[in-house]
């Protein structure tokens, strides 16, 4: 039933670049669902392992949808990522989306290797134009600056992008109006380096507030232990909590954010299972319009059908890159 209904996926399926195995559960229930607790995060009881330590961020890939005034529609999917040089900005434009069969590989990226900088090129039928300076920017501890920098990629003398703080000082320079897009980030993907305790913010709905993530895996005596458990967070407040991970390595939580119903699932067997470099855990946000589309990829023929678009976060927690 699977096989047969990803046919019709929508252009999501392939974005958040989903292992094997989380396309495989996304489409049923998983027999060990938890319940939604009040319980507070702010600590557990037991001893925790040197997992404990909290994960570093190493790389953030966000993807935009963005809408000409000409109607035309693009995709724009910016890479943050840390070198041994420094930060690294990697930019890709596809001006002539599919939905039905778009690959990350069939963008055309550009790595920005200078902090500050112009580089135009054609794609396709359109003109692109990338503007950048990130030579001051403030970061926080990741590798996505938090403020001082601005991001720009002009489509056919459309802003079809603005990012940071200084973007909009940015397009008053131009003597000549020139036309915003209307653009939003529909998938982000932090890859992270360790597990056990990861925390990040996102924004599930347009116009809604950022919201803390906390994740946090627990292995006293290995992870087949009965006191191995897998803590989920949202503002503190736990809404997922999953004990005896030798079994419940994969599952899923419907939770409520912001009065949106938001899918949560995990995948811990290839952290386990997999060779040290090779292995990573998966844990997946994903928002969804109604109640009554409980399966994802019904969801997603519904918004495929009603030009609807959600959000999704995906964490990939490696053991090493």
């Amino acid at each position: 039933m699977a096989s047969k209904t990803r046919k019709k996926s929508h252009i999501g399926n392939h974005l958040l670049l989903l292992p094997p195995t989380m396309k495989d559960f996304a489409s049923c229930l998983s027999e060990h669902a938890v319940k939604v607790s009040d319980t507070s995060c702010s600590g557990s009881s037991g001893h925790s392992s040197v997992l404990e330590n909290k994960s570093v961020q190493s790389a953030v890939t966000c993807l935009y949808r963005s809408r000409l005034s000409t109607l035309k529609e693009l995709l724009i999917r910016v890479t943050w990522s840390k070198s041994h040089v420094g930060p690294a900005l990697c930019i890709g434009v596809d001006d002539n989306p599919s939905l039905h069969d778009w690959k990350p590989t069939s963008m055309n990226s550009h790595l920005l290797r200078k902090k500050k900088g112009s580089e135009s090129y054609a794609l396709g039928t359109s003109l692109i134009d990338l503007r950048w300076d990130i030579s001051s920017a403030k970061y926080g501890p990741g590798p996505e600056p938090i403020e001082d920098f601005y991001v720009v990629v002009i489509v056919d003398a459309h802003f079809g992008l603005l990012l940071g703080d200084m973007s909009r000082d940015y397009i008053e320079r131009f003597e000549e109006k020139i036309p915003i897009a209307e653009f939003s980030m529909f998938s982000r993907r932090e890859q992270v380096l360790g597990h056990s305790f990861y925390s990040t913010n996102a924004r599930f709905r347009e116009g809604g507030r950022d919201h803390e993530i906390t994740i946090r895996c627990k292995e006293p005596d290995g992870w087949d232990s009965k006191e191995s458990e897998l803590s989920v967070c949202i503002d503190k407040k736990r809404v997922v909590h999953v004990r005896k991970l030798r079994w419940n390595f994969r599952g899923n939580q419907t939770i409520f954010i912001d009065g949106t119903p938001v899918d949560m699932m995990w995948d811990l067997h290839d952290w386990w299972f997999s060779s040290p470099s090779g292995g990573y855990a998966a844990f997946m946000f994903r928002t969804r319009s109604a109640l009554e589309s409980r399966l994802w990829l019904e969801e997603e023929i519904l918004r495929k059908e009603q030009g609807i678009s959600g959000f999704s976060l995906l964490i990939q927690a490696f053991k090493s890159f």
